[in-house]
């Protein structure tokens, strides 16, 4: 059964519903993985959705941050929802298709300005709730899974518009490389965008600081799609849908899409 699947930083999701509606109408991706919901569960804006035959959701929310959220046309169950590093946060959510992939949907946070666990507490969070990822997967090695989501790193030297400029700042700086490189290695997992398209700059995210962000474009690729080994070779037909950070009222993410033939 093949499906395509995207994912998504909505930055509110009741704030940005028509965009979400005109992904789905327009791109039809058979799931849809949402970060950054901004809204409890309940006040999920469902109708519109399931119009567009986004007949299944999974989620976790809370009222004005975090938020995560999982939309199907295929059938889907729960299949857990973790709390790395006992933050409290709403940013894990895992759904199980009828074809018994579970998708892992992920938003790890940010981690504020400052790239120093002692000056700045949300730095420390990131970095500890990585670790529990790592332990997570060490302990329970995932099979037949997809994680995707806003994992706020851009590990590669042409995920960001300037490494050595990029060096000093979160999201980009060694230890946080390091901590994802040893959750992807925990679980085993294979970068499936990397993977589709592994040579030339890359990027999922346009500050809202930026006058001009298409002609500056000084982008990092801080959304992905990772694939367990079983299912690695399934993946295919990766891109990050660029145009949609130019739509009305967007968010400051891209879709990026991957299609799996399971």
């Amino acid at each position: 059964m093949p499906f395509t699947l995207a994912t998504w930083n909505i930055n509110s999701v009741r704030l940005r519903e028509d965009i979400v509606a005109r992904l789905m109408r327009e791109e039809a991706p058979d799931v849809l993985c949402l970060q950054e919901c901004k809204s409890p569960v309940d006040k999920i804006p469902l109708e519109q959705f399931q119009s567009l035959g986004y007949t299944h959701m999974v989620a976790r929310g809370q009222k004005g941050y975090n938020g995560v959220a999982i939309f199907s046309k295929i059938p889907m169950e729960e299949a857990g929802a973790a709390d790395y590093a006992d933050l409290g946060h709403a940013r894990h959510i895992a759904g199980r298709l009828e074809n018994g992939v579970t998708v892992h949907n992920f938003y790890v946070p940010a981690g504020g300005d400052i790239p120093d666990r002692g000056k700045n507490v949300k730095f420390g969070q990131k970095l500890d709730y990585l670790t529990a990822m790592r332990d997570a997967f060490h302990a329970d090695k995932p099979q037949k899974s997809i994680l995707v989501g806003d994992l706020n790193i851009a590990p590669r030297e042409d995920d960001v518009w300037s490494h050595k400029q990029l060096l000093k700042v979160v999201s980009h700086t060694p230890i946080e490389v390091e901590h994802l490189t040893d959750v992807m290695e925990a679980g085993d997992w294979a970068d499936v965008t990397r993977a589709d398209i592994p040579e030339g700059r890359l990027y999922s995210w346009w500050s809202y600081r930026s006058p001009n962000w298409d002609a500056a474009d000084k982008g990092r690729r801080l959304d992905h799609i990772w694939a367990s080994p079983d299912i690695r070779n399934a993946a295919h037909s990766s891109r990050i849908m660029r145009d949609a950070r130019g739509w009305e009222k967007p968010s400051d993410h891209a879709p990026v899409f991957a299609t799996f033939d399971l």
